[in-house]
């Protein structure tokens, strides 16, 4: 009988550096970047299992995949890719993710992108573009429960902006010819796609040594805050505003770590218009565009 020591194990992700433009060269490969949850599938002699990012079991709540997993033509493998809930059209609508992770497991797929492992050959030194090929050959362009992550070669720019008109969350982008290595690498990076949307003002938060940053809400939700970097004319129009609005304390609630800050609080009525990287569930790297009376 085998020993359970034996189980192929987790291995720690390799995860791409953000950039603000996509590579150009043509020894690059460019995916889409699915909004879910980053999945490692696992298969060896006692079954199948998923793990997250950080190496915790989620097999239970992926039983679907896990079930199609086994089914896959191998006798061992690990493969990297994203857990998502694709809306009818495919897109991935991440806030269905946890609901269906409860109810409705059978409606997440599981889009692989890279491939470490396979019937007891370690990959990780192979070039993506080999690994990507044998990946394909073991998953096929799936339509099912594991679908293949599909790229193109080279033209990274027009890549993106076929990625951004689409209204997804932005793209990723690795080098042909790298190896897997785990951590934060330079092999892959990712380029997110900005949105500029109206968020209701609740505040200004001060912290020495950083801009000011403005406490945003949307829909009745704390959504995050947003750089003030306004040019000057703006800006101080923007302070005045704030002195005859200040009230005493927040009027929705806020993490009490934004509560307990040097903020001043607003009352309701000032809308601002901000900028923000788009498939994010908080506001990140988000700045102030501009702000108005709301109506």
């Amino acid at each position: 009988m085998r020993n359970a020591k034996e189980r192929l194990k987790f291995i720690r992700p390799l995860e791409p550096i953000q950039v603000e433009t996509p590579p150009v060269s043509d020894d690059w490969l460019h995916e889409i970047k699915y909004d879910g949850f980053r999945t490692q599938l696992i298969l060896d002699w006692a079954g199948a299992r998923a793990f997250t990012r950080t190496g915790i079991d989620w097999s239970k709540r992926y039983w679907p995949v896990i079930a199609a997993a086994e089914k896959l033509p191998a006798k061992s493998f690990i493969i990297d890719g994203e857990m998502i809930a694709p809306d009818p059209d495919g897109t991935p609508n991440f806030q269905a993710m946890h609901s269906r992770m409860a109810w409705n497991a059978e409606q997440l797929a599981f889009v692989a992108f890279d491939i470490l492992h396979l019937d007891g050959q370690n990959l990780r030194d192979r070039p993506l573009i080999d690994r990507k090929a044998i990946l394909w050959s073991l998953v096929k362009p799936a339509k099912d429960i594991i679908q293949y992550s599909d790229h193109v070669e080279g033209n990274g720019a027009a890549f993106f902006e076929a990625v951004d008109k689409m209204g997804l969350e932005g793209m990723v982008s690795k080098r042909r010819e790298s190896p897997y290595r785990s951590g934060k690498l330079d092999f892959w990076v990712k380029t997110k796609c900005w949105e500029i949307g109206d968020f209701e003002l609740l505040g200004i938060k001060h912290e020495p040594g950083k801009p000011a940053a403005a406490i945003m809400a949307r829909d009745g939700c704390y959504a995050g805050t947003a750089a003030v970097t306004l040019p000057k004319d703006v800006r101080e129009r923007l302070w005045q505003r704030v002195q005859t609005a200040k009230a005493e304390k927040p009027t929705q609630p806020v993490p009490n770590a934004v509560a307990g800050a040097d903020v001043e609080w607003i009352k309701p009525g000032i809308k601002a218009k901000v900028r923000f990287l788009r498939g994010e569930h908080k506001l990140r790297h988000a700045t102030l565009q501009g702000f108005r009376e709301a109506e």
